[in-house]
C-alpha cells in the first residue's frame, strides 16, 4: 500500500476531529466580542459599527494581522479612546476570539 493516500487518510481524519473545536471557539469568540463589543463595533462580517470611530472587526486585518491582539486581550486591552472601557479576557477566550476574528477577515 502506498503511504500518500494512508498520510491523507490520516489527515483527513485529524482536521475532521478537531473542526467541531474549531467551530466552538468562533462562536464563543464571536458571543463575546458582541457581549463585550457590540455596543460600538461592528463585530460580524457586514454592517456599520454604532460608533462611528469604532473599526468594525473584519476590517482589522487591514491594519495589522490579528495574532497580534493576542497579548492586549489577554493582558488588559486599553485604548486612547476614552470611552473604551478596559477589556482583560482569560487565555482561552483569547484564542476563541482571535479564531473569530480570523474567519471574518475581509481580503
Amino acid at each position: 500500500m502506498n503511504g500518500v493516500p494512508a498520510s491523507f487518510a490520516v489527515a483527513a481524519l485529524l482536521t475532521a476531529g478537531m473542526q467541531p473545536a474549531a467551530a466552538a471557539d468562533i462562536k464563543r469568540g464571536q458571543e463575546l466580542l458582541t457581549r463585550d463589543c457590540g455596543s460600538c463595533h461592528a463585530v460580524g462580517r457586514g454592517g456599520d459599527s454604532a460608533a462611528k470611530d469604532a473599526p468594525a472587526f473584519r476590517t482589522l486585518g487591514q491594519r495589522y494581522p490579528v495574532e497580534n491582539l493576542e497579548e492586549a486581550l489577554g493582558e488588559g486591552f486599553m485604548s486612547g479612546h476614552p470611552d473604551m472601557p478596559e477589556f482583560k479576557f482569560d487565555a482561552d477566550d483569547v484564542g476563541a476570539i482571535i479564531a473569530y476574528l480570523k474567519s471574518i477577515q475581509q481580503r
